[in-house]
């Protein structure tokens, strides 16, 4: 339970009764409700405020439903659908005109306004932690606007619109008013603000407080009008507002350090994933077994397919130009292409087991190409897989565009992807050397090309499989590099083709292939709980 949740759960408990025990010496709030209705008469006789036409009782009739009198005509309804949860026999329900007089501030109108300027609240000032003063700006206010606008100590301010619903007390005694953006609840009788506050917090939580209009939603004073709202005895509002800033409290410093240790967990699983690649790669994540031979037995195997892929005239003579990539007897690399033979130690960036090799990737794929610039079209026939399309989380075939139906028979068959094909981003910081993996099954259209920034890499996958090249090319080992192995500016790094082509990579026999992407598999599996 993460800390938002946990507070959640503290408000629900409090403002439900649950928090904190009832006192049986406690003045019911039915007498409260009453000692509030007499002040508002006097209130009313002394002409400080108007009479409420719209005053109500909520009560809990014989048959446990909940209904509402209207003082005024006498009309009685039930109200069991607007009662939002069940609260101590002790406690009551009422409107918000019943235990508090609203009012929205003052309009801005810089043409019409008049008087001297004023400091006022808006509804940026307004946090559920307390007032913001870093940005308080001034208003014209006539001297008869005085008193209805300058806000006294104990005032709650709730945003009518923006986060509508947040809210917060005025607990200062400078001087200060407030505009139309808020609305300023004044409650009789001693209520205590504070504990009106967290009923809003939860209230809006739990999606009980609805905001009005299409694109801009408003909390208006009709739909707070609306809500019904739990009254406890004041004696036990003070305890629930004394225990919740307590408990809150609390409850904010274990979000920090919930916070602080999800962040440390997400940096071990990511480090932990690197650390898993690294092990897989260098052939250290799981063992060798000797029946499983070698990899330099599944090279000659691939040349022997490329021999009869070329006899056939599915791929041209030049995928026979393999190099050759030894170790020699001073532990020395070294690549043999046709008679020419040099030292390639220097390129080498780690070892690797005695039955694994290394090889060049053009030595292991039937193709390695960039895709081509496309014609774009608003027909959803034919995506173009662009670098967006291929993200570290996965591949979406919802980024992609499409190619103009006339234009597919300008790309070949070798353009059109098949599965299994690694789409590697070969342009631009930020993107540069992303990678995923094409699957038809992804793709809800009848096929896919690739376009110009990404390069398609198709494996023998007879011999190689995709999975383990795409967990090799998304390792530190060529993460951490791909930037100082491309081309171009500082502001457009390009990944040539002819580099892709020459990657080295190394390359365990097909079982260990097999057999390491599993356990890459299950370790993830783990790690994700």
């Amino acid at each position: 339970m993460n800390g938002k949740q946990l507070k959640n759960s503290i408000l629900q408990w409090a403002i439900q009764g649950k928090l904190v025990p009832q006192d049986p010496n406690d003045e019911p709030a039915s007498v409260l409700l009453e000692r509030i209705r007499a002040e508002k008469a006097k209130l009313v006789k002394e002409k400080k405020i108007k009479k409420d036409k719209n005053e109500s009782i909520i009560y809990r009739g014989d048959d446990n439903s909940y209904y509402e009198k209207f003082i005024a005509t006498g009309e009685v309804k039930c109200i069991d659908e607007e009662i939002p949860f069940e609260i101590p026999a002790t406690w009551e329900w009422a409107r918000i005109n019943t235990i508090g007089i609203s009012q929205l501030g003052k309009t801005l109108d810089r043409g019409k306004n008049i008087g001297q300027e004023y400091p006022y609240l808006c509804s940026i000032n307004v946090y559920w932690d307390g007032i913001d003063l870093s940005k308080i700006k001034t208003f014209k206010l006539r001297d008869d606007e005085l008193p209805k606008y300058r806000l006294h100590k104990g005032d709650l301010l709730i945003c009518e619109g923006g986060d509508y619903g947040r809210c917060c007390v005025w607990d200062r005694d400078e001087e200060m008013y407030y505009q139309n953006a808020l609305h300023r609840i004044r409650f009789y009788c001693g209520l205590f603000p504070i504990f009106y506050k967290f009923v809003f917090e939860l209230y809006r939580n739990i999606g009980y407080i609805v905001g009005q209009g299409q694109t801009i939603k408003h909390f208006t004073y009709e739909s707070m009008k609306s809500i019904v709202f739990p009254v406890p005895s004041i004696s036990e509002q003070k305890r629930i507002v004394e225990l919740l800033k307590e408990v809150l409290y609390l409850v904010k410093r274990y979000d920090k350090r919930q916070d602080a240790l999800n962040y440390l967990n997400e940096r071990i699983n990511v480090k932990l994933q690197k650390s898993i690649l690294q092990e897989a790669i260098q052939g250290k994540l799981v063992p060798q077994i000797a029946e499983e031979g070698t990899a330099e037995k599944l090279l000659a195997e691939i040349r022997k397919e490329k021999e009869r892929l070329v006899k056939e005239g599915k791929l041209k003579k030049s995928v026979l130009s393999d190099s050759v990539i030894y170790k020699g007897d001073d532990n020395k690399y070294f690549e043999k292409i046709g008679n020419t033979e040099m030292d390639i130690t220097d390129e080498i960036p780690f070892e690797i087991p005695d039955s694994w090799s290394w090889v060049r990737l053009y030595d292991i794929c039937s193709y390695i190409q960039r895709g081509k610039s496309p014609k774009y079209s608003l027909i959803k026939k034919y995506p173009v897989v662009a670098q967006k399309c291929n993200q570290w989380s996965g591949f979406s075939i919802d980024k992609a565009q499409f190619i103009d139906p006339d234009t597919l028979s300008s790309y070949g068959e070798k353009r059109i992807l098949q599965d299994g094909d690694l789409m590697w981003n070969s342009t631009g910081l930020g993107t540069l050397g992303r990678m995923a993996i094409y699957w038809s099954s992804l793709n809800p259209y009848e096929l896919a090309v690739a376009d110009s920034h990404v390069t398609v890499i198709r494996a023998m996958k007879k011999f190689v499989m995709p999975q383990y090249l795409y967990y090799y090319f998304t390792s530190n080992t060529v993460q951490s590099v791909i930037e100082d192995k491309s081309d171009g500016s500082t502001k457009q790094k390009e990944l040539a083709t002819a580099t892709v082509k020459t990657y080295l990579v190394p390359i365990p026999p097909l079982m260990e292939q097999d057999r390491i992407i599993s356990k890459i598999k299950q370790l993830a599996s783990i790690m994700r709980g």
